[in-house]
């Protein structure tokens, strides 16, 4: 059986470089810089650098760090962080080409926003959902969505 990478911890972690898509690139590969797995931010750091990373068109790394989020706040918080997430993940998937991936994660990421309401720390939820709405008609029409279309504001 061939022997997994695993991290300090002994956790399963691939230690591959990834691109600018969170796709695993060949051993030695330049490739994007990784969140840590144990990133611990306040909800307003949180958000503050996922929109950073989303404005610079790195979805997965902003999925990577409101994962984190998700796993270390709250659990009455859990539905925030993990629409939050799975919203980035949504994108990635529409960055890969893979648009039946992405409808599944924007609507189930919608589904837990809504739950969430009222949104906390000025998460702007009836933005994400009109962002969210958009891109939906669009991969349903089957129409090229352009990297500008993918940044949404994750507050008002």
């Amino acid at each position: 059986m061939a022997q997994r990478d695993r991290d300090d911890a002994g956790h399963a972690r691939n230690a591959r470089p990834r691109d600018r898509f969170g796709r695993p690139l060949p051993p030695g590969s330049p490739g994007v810089e990784r969140i840590p797995d144990d990133l611990e931010l306040t909800p307003n750091e949180t958000l503050d650098y996922a929109q950073r990373l989303l404005d610079d068109g790195l979805a997965f790394n902003a999925h990577e760090v409101l994962e984190a989020a998700w796993k270390s706040g709250p659990f009455a918080e859990r539905m925030l962080w993990q629409g939050l997430a799975q919203y980035a993940v949504g994108l990635t998937h529409i960055q890969r080409g893979n648009p039946k991936g992405a409808r599944t994660l924007l609507e189930r990421a919608v589904g837990r926003l809504d739950v969430a309401e009222p949104l906390p720390y000025e998460v702007d939820g009836a933005g994400l959902r009109a962002h969210a709405e958009r891109l939906l008609a669009d991969l349903s029409a089957g129409r090229e969505i352009p990297e500008e279309n993918l940044i949404p504001r994750l507050r008002g």
